[in-house]
């Protein structure tokens, strides 16, 4: 009873510190979304949307900050249209939540940080920029929707309440997420995975990928923990870490309301994460 009393506390306590590194910039994203909504000129919507098409770009430098707040609050922006799918995938792609803070923490595999960042920063802005070329050959438009179409906070005098309750909501769904996750990653512990990845084999990176989509930061934790070990390869872990968004896949879905917009983009996401860590294996990159 000790043990599964102290693995739930270990989750939540876990849960309450991504909460309180996400918090701001959602409050932030959900500001400039409001000012946009509310306030802001068709100027400054066309200046955003200019910018987006250099989203890969910036998309992958804030990616590379280490927590999952950017992920989560550039959700936010593409479902109300305010940034492209490639920039999207690109933030996602370089997102590295617990893994640059862990891997300083361990000397065995510290000076390997700058290999992860390379490959997030290349394979960030190529694949970003990828997927944006692609929608547009193919047509493919975003419907963007309005942040506040069915809340009614366009009653609302002032941008920063609405903004509050948008970022508490949100908010409350990533701790229940957070924490249901975290709580099963406690109990189902690293000797599963170990059995989980198949040590050495090709097919590693697949389900390494496969793991990084569960929205949680707990899973890059133990992806580092298994490659710091030599359980994982260092494609596989790569792999792993391309696809693990944090918990911003999870609030994609919760405020996007286009699921097969969602499924493309997880999909997209998973087939060339675990690709970037096959060639990286196959080609014995370490």
């Amino acid at each position: 009873m000790e043990e599964i009393l102290h693995s739930i506390s270990h989750a939540l306590l876990h849960s309450l510190k991504e909460l309180l590194f996400t918090v701001p910039f959602l409050f932030l994203a959900y500001l400039l979304m409001e000012y946009i909504e509310h306030k802001a000129s068709t100027k400054m919507e066309s200046s955003i949307s200019k910018i987006g098409k250099f989203g890969p770009f910036l998309g992958t430098g804030l990616g590379l900050i280490p927590q999952c707040g950017f992920s989560a609050s550039c959700s936010n922006l593409y479902a109300t249209g305010l940034i492209t799918e490639g920039t999207l995938v690109a933030v996602f792609i370089a997102t590295s939540d617990e893994a640059i803070p862990l891997l300083l923490s361990k000397p065995e595999v510290t000076s390997d940080i700058w290999k992860f960042i390379v490959v997030k920063i290349v394979f960030g802005i190529l694949i970003g920029f990828m997927v944006d070329l692609m929608l547009k050959i193919m047509k493919i438009k975003k419907e963007p929707v309005e942040l506040c179409e069915d809340c009614g906070c366009e009653k609302e005098n002032g941008i920063i309440k609405p903004a509050l309750k948008h970022t508490f909501k949100t908010a409350l769904f990533i701790f229940i997420v957070s924490l249901a996750l975290g709580i099963v990653m406690e109990f189902v512990g690293e000797d599963i995975l170990h059995k989980v990845l198949l040590t050495d084999s090709y097919a590693q990176p697949f389900v390494a990928s496969l793991l990084g989509l569960i929205p949680n930061c707990s899973v890059s934790v133990a992806l580092i923990e298994l490659y710091s070990e030599g359980v994982l390869s260092f494609g596989a872990a790569c792999a792993g870490l391309c696809s693990g968004a944090g918990i911003g896949l999870a609030v994609l879905f919760k405020t996007n309301k286009s699921f097969k917009e969602n499924m493309r983009i997880v999909g997209i996401l998973y087939a060339t994460s675990a690709m970037i860590g096959f060639f990286l294996m196959l080609f014995n990159v370490q």
